[in-house]
This record gives structure tokens, C-alpha cells and sequence, in this order.
């Protein structure tokens, strides 16, 4: 392929969101090798294993064959910019070596920052009395935001060039010279809407039950539909007890009622029960007749003692 033919923006960005995806795979199941190890484990030292997985990929992917999996996956590779030949030139090890520094090394460096001032006797946690030593700190903290601002403010810069030209989306490649061109000759770019429309609809269903679901008063669903269902039985048992034993058990835990109160329905509940419920739940209904719960009120009961 001539590498003067202009690749895509799109396949270039999307080149960098499945070589992220694939870390983030690979990250993920590495720290699944530990999760019955105490919680933490990796914590310490996962800026430094994390470049190590990075540089494990780079040295399977790029440094053997010039295009990392992303770009495989869309028939794209680097080539040395450098080179004047109008012909494809892979990268040289010192630029695919580049490369990885400079992709990994800033992340490193900017999760690590905080601990680099420690290692150089800068801690602030010296004496007060130091004031040099205290200024200087500062002073390297200072600096070191600036330096991350001007690299936030070039990759900026360098991406807004990308979207006028169509080349180098990350500074480390423009920095190197790696240009992505086609490894196959170029197709046509196809895009099926088929799947997308599914996932959306799909997205769009979950995210109309995720809002519906807290509306419904499943408690309240239940007693109506039990009522429905087992209605006429109910209603004779009751009819036979004459409604007595409802005030033998609490409507929630099933046993004695202990301070008896009624919240508006027939049935009766501990006011432990329906007090921790009522808190729990705004909402709270009867489980039993699906009525709306109102205030507790207190059930004074006639015990009559007979002799046999």
C-alpha cells in the first residue's frame, strides 16, 4: 500500500479505544489472580504493574509487527515517517522503543508524582523551622502541575491538528514519526446498523425499567393480586373467625403482637414492625389487605380470664 494514502480519522481513534480496551481486559483479569488476597493488595503497586502489562503488550504487538491489536483489527500499521522513500518502511526499535515510553512513562509519572518528592528528601513533613527546604517543595509541586498542564494543553493542541489533517492522534506518535497507513489495500467502510439499532433499543428499554420499577408499589401489587386470587377463601375464613384471629398475629413478623398498633386496616403489627418499616419504606402497605399504612396507633386490647 502507498503509504501516502490518507487513513480515516475514525478508524484511527477507534485503532486507540480497542488497544485501551485490551489493557483494561488484560488488567482486569490479572487482579482477578489476587481477589482472595486481602483487599488492597495491588493497590501499591499498580502504577508500576500496569506499565508492566503495557510494555508485555507492546512487546507481542508493535515491536513485532509494527501495529498494535487495535490496528490489526482494522488492516492499519505504523510507518517511519522519517524515511524518504515513497515506499512502506516499518518502524526502527528505537521509534517503536520511543513509542512505549512515551505512551506509558506520562501516565506513570503522573500517578507517582506524589511520591517522587519523598525519595528526593523533599517530604514535607520536616521541620517547620526549614524554611528553604519547605519553599523548594513547593516549588516542585508548582512545577510539576505546570509540566502536566503544558502536556495536557499540547495533546490538545496536537488533537485539534489531527481533526484538520488526519494524522498523529496522540503526541507520542507525532513526537516519534509513527504515521498509520493501510496494510490491505483500503475498503470501502462499512457500517451496519443493524446491531447498533438493537443495542439502543435494548439501552433504551432498560433505562424505561430502571425508572418505571421504583414507581410500582410491589407490596401493594401483591396483596391485590393474593386478593384477587384467594379472595373468596379469605373471605370466609375471616367471616368464620369473626376477625379474631387477625389480632393474634402481627401482619409482618407472624408472631404475638408485642405493643399492638394498627396503621388504618383491620390487621394488627408489633410496633417495632411497623415502625422500622414505615422508616425503611415512606410507601409502606398492609402485606396482607394492601392498604395504604397511615400513622401507628396504639390497639387496646379486653383480655378476659375464664376459669375451665
Amino acid at each position: 500500500m502507498n503509504p501516502q494514502t490518507p487513513v480515516l480519522r475514525i478508524s484511527q481513534l477507534d485503532a486507540l479505544e480497542l488497544d485501551s480496551a485490551l489493557e483494561q481486559l488484560v488488567w482486569t483479569q490479572f487482579s482477578l489472580c489476587f481477589q482472595n488476597c486481602r483487599p488492597g493488595f495491588l493497590t501499591p503497586l499498580e502504577p508500576e504493574l500496569r506499565v508492566l502489562l503495557h510494555l508485555l503488550l507492546w512487546r507481542f504487538t508493535l515491536y513485532s509487527n509494527s501495529a498494535t491489536v487495535g490496528q490489526s483489527l482494522l488492516s492499519l500499521r505504523y510507518h517511519s515517517k522519517f524515511s524518504l522513500s515513497p515506499r512502506y518502511r516499518p518502524l526502527s526499535p528505537r521509534q517503536k522503543l520511543g513509542l512505549a515510553v512515551l505512551t506509558a512513562g506520562p501516565r506513570w509519572l503522573q500517578e507517582r508524582s506524589h511520591r517522587l518528592l519523598p525519595y528526593l528528601g523533599l517530604s514535607s513533613q520536616g521541620s517547620v523551622s526549614d524554611r528553604e527546604s519547605g519553599l523548594l517543595h513547593q516549588g516542585l509541586r508548582n512545577g510539576l502541575t505546570l509540566v502536566a498542564g503544558i502536556v495536557k494543553f499540547t495533546n490538545l493542541i496536537n488533537f485539534l491538528v489531527f481533526l484538520r489533517n488526519g494524522r498523529h492522534p496522540i503526541l507520542a506518535e507525532r513526537i516519534t514519526g509513527a504515521q498509520t497507513v493501510f496494510s490491505k489495500p483500503n475498503a470501502a467502510r462499512e457500517v451496519n446498523y443493524k446491531y447498533m439499532n438493537r443495542e439502543l433499543l435494548w439501552h433504551g428499554f432498560a433505562e424505561f425499567l430502571i425508572f418505571l420499577f421504583p414507581l410500582i408499589n410491589t407490596k401493594k401489587l401483591k396483596a391485590t393480586i393474593l386478593s384477587a386470587v384467594f379472595g373468596e377463601k379469605s373471605a370466609s375464613g375471616e367471616g368464620a373467625r369473626e376477625g379474631q384471629e387477625l389480632w393474634k398475629e402481627c401482619g409482618l413478623c407472624g408472631e404475638w403482637p408485642t405493643m399492638p398498633h394498627t396503621v388504618g386496616c383491620q390487621h394488627v403489627f408489633c410496633y417495632y414492625c411497623v415502625k422500622s418499616h414505615s422508616i425503611a419504606d415512606p410507601y409502606l402497605t398492609c402485606p396482607k389487605c394492601g392498604a395504604e399504612a397511615g400513622q401507628p396507633k396504639l390497639v387496646k386490647l379486653e383480655v378476659e380470664m375464664t376459669d375451665r
